[in-house]
């Protein structure tokens, strides 16, 4: 059974063959230094996130940046030298939604992601895999599960490869519904997401012909949107389930082609070398803010306004004694 472990992998640019679930192919001994747990706020903070790749929705909302270590040797000499990723999350009270913003130049070139896996003997601890390879993705799409390929009832995107994975370990991985004992046609993909780059110029979208999108090497962001029920109908238990009110683990990783290398399964950088809490809040602090500073604003204006109203009168008052001069004197004793 999934325990709330769920990994976001994201490769920018693909050349050649990508095996989908090979091996990292990891030598020598590894050790996490991780003396603090970091955590992720995932806020209420519903209808304000539209799926499209783009960072504008979330200029109000609080993120992590992270340095890119090496995922299997995490040294802070060898960490990816294009810059920090910043991480934010938030829900609506139906699904989580992600933005994961990574420094670098442009590139882009297209690939595929066949492959099988080099082990049949997967068992230990479960993790639910989120996989969004750009390199068949035209930027601003919307991809992830799709009406053709959950009929066929597994994880898969033919489109634009943002696939819904689990594994039992780094070397064998498989597309929910698949495993090496056999198949199972139940399976969906719940994942949804699109990406983007500062170099972009085009805002009516873009379609294949226009690849590779803009010129490799200016310099921006990449940016990976993304969305997921918090839970799912996973009677396979290949799905982390998330809990409005409990925390999660979770871990990002990116590959880049540094200096212009093809893709290796050693070659990913991650934001930590241990899991990172997920914290999916039952309120957001910010909507407070909004909602108490509202309430002020409203309060403040209502005074203002009977100011404004009681003024007026008693000008209008004093005028028009003052506009009839026959208004006769009576003495208080004679009242």
């Amino acid at each position: 059974m999934l325990r709330g472990h769920l990994l976001i992998l994201l490769l920018i640019s693909i050349s050649g063959s990508i095996g989908l679930v090979k091996s990292h192919e990891e030598n020598g001994l590894w050790s996490c230094d991780s003396h603090s747990e970091t955590r992720i706020e995932a806020n209420f903070r519903p209808g304000i996130v539209t799926l499209d790749g783009r960072p504008d929705d979330w200029t109000d909302v609080d993120g992590l940046d992270f340095a890119l270590l090496p995922a299997l040797d995490p040294h802070e000499d060898d960490a990816y030298k294009g810059g920090k990723a910043t991480f934010k999350a938030l829900h609506d009270g139906s699904a989580v939604y992600f933005l994961v913003e990574v420094e670098g130049e442009y590139v882009y070139s297209k690939g595929e992601s066949p492959g099988t896996c080099s082990s049949k003997t997967c068992k230990g601890h479960e993790v639910d895999i989120m996989h969004f390879s750009i390199g068949s993705a035209i930027p601003g799409r919307l991809y992830g599960g799709n009406p053709i390929d959950n009929r066929d009832g597994y994880g898969g995107d033919r489109f634009g490869h943002l696939v819904d994975v689990y594994s039992w370990n780094p070397h064998c991985r498989y597309l929910d519904g698949l495993s090496p004992s056999g198949n199972d046609t139940s399976a969906q993909n719940d994942w949804r997401g699109a990406w983007w780059h500062d170099s972009f110029t085009a805002q009516t979208g873009f379609l294949e012909e226009d690849s590779p999108y803009s010129s490799a090497g200016q310099k921006g962001k990449f940016y990976f949107e993304f969305s997921r029920p918090l839970r799912t109908m996973d009677r396979l238990q290949q799905d982390v389930q998330f809990t409005i009110g409990q925390l999660s683990k979770m871990a990002v990783a990116f590959w880049y082609p540094v200096d212009g290398n093809p893709w290796h399964g050693s070659g990913h950088y991650s934001a930590s070398c241990d899991w990172l809490s997920l914290d999916v809040a039952l309120t957001s602090s910010a909507l407070t803010r909004v909602v108490s500073r509202s309430s002020w604003d409203a309060a403040s204006a209502f005074s203002l306004i009977i100011s404004v109203v009681a003024f007026c009168l008693s000008v209008f008052v004093g005028y028009s004694v003052s506009k009839n001069k026959s208004v006769p004197f009576i003495p208080m004793q004679q009242l």
